[in-house]
C-alpha cells in the first residue's frame, strides 16, 4: 500500500475537517485492510476486473468502511448512492431502487451503499432481495455488528461479508505521518505522548485524526499526561447487548478455564472499563466455579459467592477487587467438568427409565401397611456399619448400576478416586459375599 498518497488539498480546505481532507482517494491508499484491498486480494481481484458483487463490509468504527464504498464505486464506474438505516426507511429505499431500474436501462449500474446496515429490520433487509437478485443494484453495507446475528439469512446468501480490520499501529503511523504533512508540520508530542495517542486511539483512523485536529493550536511539547489533560480518551468500544459482550465473556472464561490469571484478568479489566455489570460477572465467576471446577476444588464456588457477596456490599470500585481476587483464585485452580458430564448423563438416564420407584430397602415406612409392603426392611444405616459402608444399591430395580461420575485425577479429584475405587472393592466383596 501506499504510505503518501497524493496532496489533495486546496487553498480553501482549510474548514474542512482533517479526516475529510486526509480521506483516501484511491483504493491503495486505503491503509489497514491489505487483506481485502491488494491485487491479489478478494475486493482487489473485483475491481480490476470491474465485476462487484453485493457485499457487506464488517468492522469497526474508523477503518474504512464508508471510504472503500465510496472508492469502490469510482473505481468500477457505478453511480453511488449513499443512505444510512437509522434514518431512512422504505420510502428512501424505494426511490432509490426507481432511480437505479432507470439508469440500468441505459446500461448504467449503481452501487448502493447502506450504512449501519444492521439497524434496518427484517421487512426493510427483505425489500432488497430482487434488486439485489436482477442487478439493479450493487448493495455495499457497512456494520459494526456481527452480521451472522443482525442480517437475515435471505440477504447474506446474496452478499459476501468481508470482515475489516481495526487499524494496527504501522496504519496509524501512516496517517499521523499524512496529518503532519498535510498541516505542515510534526505533532507536538514527544514519544510517550505519541504513544499514548495511538493507544488513544484504539485502532479508529477517524478518531485519531480527530485528536490531531485538537493538537493543531498547541505550541509546545506535550508528554503523556499533558496530552490526557488536553484531549478526552474516547470510551471503549464495548455494547454490552451485543456481540462484543459475548466476545469478552468468552474470553475471560476461556482464560481462566486455561488457568491463564494474567489473560483473565485482562479480560475482566476490558470488561469493567467498558461499564459491564460486576454482578453480570460475579454471575459468570460462580457458573464457571460450578462447570469448570467442581469438586477439583470444592472451595471455588465459595470464593466466587463471597466475591459477589462482597461486591454487594461494597459496591464499585472497592468491589471490583473481590472480583479480581476471584478470578484469579479460579484460573489457577485445578479444573474438573465431571460433575458436569455425570449430571448430563444422569438427566439421560432418567429420561430413558421412566418412573421406576427407587428400591424399598431405602424408603421410610411410617405406616403398618408401608412395614408389611416391605419399606425400608434390610435398610443398612452406613455410619454403623463396617468400614461406615454397606455397599447397598441405591439405584431402582431394572437398571444396571452406571458410573455417572467419573473424577479425573486433578485437585480433590484424586483422592475422591481413590475412595470411589476402594468403596467399589468393597461393594463387589459384599456382593459376592452375599451371591456365596
Amino acid at each position: 500500500m501506499s504510505q503518501d498518497p497524493p496532496s489533495l488539498f486546496e487553498p480553501n480546505d482549510a474548514g474542512r475537517p482533517l479526516a475529510d481532507r486526509l480521506r483516501p482517494q484511491t483504493l491503495k491508499d486505503v491503509v489497514g485492510q491489505d487483506h481485502l484491498l491488494t491485487a491479489e486480494a478478494p475486493i482487489g481481484r473485483m475491481v480490476a476486473e470491474r465485476r462487484l458483487v453485493s457485499m457487506v463490509l464488517w468492522g469497526p468504527p474508523g477503518c474504512g468502511k464508508t471510504t472503500i464504498a465510496r472508492l469502490l464505486a469510482e473505481q468500477t464506474g457505478l453511480v453511488f448512492e449513499a443512505l444510512s438505516a437509522t434514518f431512512s426507511g422504505v420510502a428512501e429505499l424505494r426511490k432509490i431502487f426507481q432511480a437505479a431500474g432507470k439508469r440500468r436501462e441505459i446500461g448504467q449500474g449503481t452501487l448502493l451503499f447502506v450504512d449501519e446496515v444492521h439497524r434496518f429490520n427484517r421487512a426493510q433487509q427483505d425489500s432488497f432481495l430482487p434488486y439485489v437478485e436482477e442487478g439493479t443494484i450493487v448493495l455495499v453495507g457497512a456494520t459494526t455488528e456481527n452480521p451472522s446475528f443482525e442480517l437475515n439469512a435471505a440477504l447474506l446468501s446474496r452478499c459476501q461479508v468481508f470482515p475489516l480490520k481495526r487499524l494496527d499501529e504501522p496504519a496509524l503511523n501512516t496517517l499521523i505521518k499524512r496529518a503532519e504533512r498535510a498541516t505542515g508540520q510534526p505533532l507536538p508530542l514527544n514519544e510517550e505522548a505519541r504513544q499514548a495517542l495511538l493507544a488513544m486511539a484504539d485502532g479508529d483512523g477517524r478518531y485519531l485524526l480527530n485528536l490531531i485536529e485538537q493538537l493543531q493550536t498547541v505550541d509546545q511539547t506535550l508528554d503523556a499526561a499533558g496530552l490526557a489533560e488536553l484531549v478526552q480518551q474516547r470510551a471503549p468500544i464495548y455494547d454490552k447487548s451485543q456481540e462484543g459482550h459475548y466476545n469478552l465473556i468468552s474470553a475471560l472464561h476461556k482464560s481462566m478455564r486455561g488457568s491463564d490469571p494474567d489473560a483473565a484478568l485482562y479480560w475482566l479489566a476490558r470488561m469493567l472499563d467498558g461499564g459491564e455489570d460486576p454482578l453480570f460477572i460475579a454471575r459468570r465467576l460462580v457458573r464457571f466455579a460450578n462447570e469448570d471446577i467442581a469438586m477439583a476444588d470444592p472451595q471455588a464456588v465459595h470464593q466466587a459467592l463471597a466475591a459477589w457477596d462482597v461486591y454487594e456490599r461494597l459496591g464499585s470500585p472497592e468491589g471490583e477487587l473481590a472480583i479480581a481476587q476471584a478470578v484469579v483464585y479460579l484460573a489457577t485452580a485445578p479444573k474438573s467438568i465431571a460433575v458436569y458430564r455425570g449430571f448430563n448423563a444422569a438427566w439421560q438416564l432418567a429420561k430413558r427409565t421412566g418412573s421406576l420407584m427407587p428400591p424399598a430397602h431405602i424408603l421410610n415406612a411410617p405406616t403398618r401397611l408401608m412395614k408389611d409392603l416391605g419399606y425400608g426392611r434390610g435398610y443398612e444405616y452406613d455410619p454403623d456399619s463396617t468400614e461406615g459402608f454397606s455397599g447397598a444399591d441405591y439405584f431402582p430395580e431394572g437398571i444396571e448400576r452406571e458410573h455417572l461420575y467419573r473424577p479425573t485425577e486433578y485437585g480433590n479429584e484424586r483422592a475422591i478416586a481413590e475412595r470411589l475405587a476402594e468403596w467399589e472393592r468393597l461393594r463387589r466383596q459384599k456382593r459376592d459375599e452375599t451371591d456365596g
